[in-house]
């Protein structure tokens, strides 16, 4: 049986062109060299190959994802919700894209809950992920979708689990790298320093621990 990430989610050269792209002009600037990053559903590892930091990270239960992390990087198979592995109040950024609209309520709860002991106490928490607002006509041409979330409704979920927001982008970055918008560096670039962004249907939401 062919696989998601055969089909829906293929390997593509763009993704990590956008990715790198985005580490240098934009989630670096987030992550001190110091830092101790953890990303959830690290996926191709486009993220936690191109960030810069002390130490990484990755964690996905895709059992082939480990063939794309860079050798320095920790890596674990498995749910995104067991961090018994990793040491409490060592992790100062936690970083998800695209992953908990693939979990129900409760087992993002799970994720919140534990990633709470996790995080320093100055850590954040870094979610990017489809805007419903502005994805509602191409939400669930992703068949693994299961939970809707809106700039608003993450807001709250969030902050009802023990987190307090302290940035919210509704409108961050375009739907996929399928887009009409070419994958090139200068219009990344660009892209992400537009007051008003258009076809931005992904948002970006910032949280800390109460």
């Amino acid at each position: 049986m062919t696989g998601y990430h055969n089909t829906r989610l293929a390997y593509d050269d763009r993704r990590e062109l956008l990715w790198k792209t985005l580490c240098e002009s934009y989630f670096q600037n987030l992550v001190s060299e110091d830092a101790s990053v953890l990303e959830l559903g690290a996926g191709y590892g486009h993220f936690i190959n191109n960030i810069q930091c002390k130490r990484r990270i990755a964690i996905d239960k895709w059992k082939d994802f480990p063939n794309f992390v860079k050798p320095e990087i920790e890596y674990h198979i498995g749910n995104a919700a067991n961090l018994d592995f990793i040491e409490d109040q060592s992790i100062d950024f936690v970083f998800a894209s695209n992953l908990f609209e693939h979990l129900t309520q409760d087992e993002f709860s799970l994720v919140l809950e534990n990633l709470h002991n996790k995080l320093s106490k100055h850590g954040t928490l870094n979610i990017l992920q489809p805007n419903f607002r502005f994805a509602y006509r191409e939400y669930f041409d992703d068949y693994t979708h299961i939970s809707i979330y809106s700039d608003r409704s993450l807001v709250d979920f969030l902050e009802s689990n023990g987190f307090k927001v302290i940035y919210c982008k509704p409108r961050f970055l375009p739907l996929t790298i399928k887009s009409k918008i070419p994958v090139i560096p200068f219009l990344i670039k660009l892209y992400l320093k537009l007051p008003i962004k258009p076809m931005g249907k992904q948002m970006f939401v910032r949280a800390k621990k109460l």
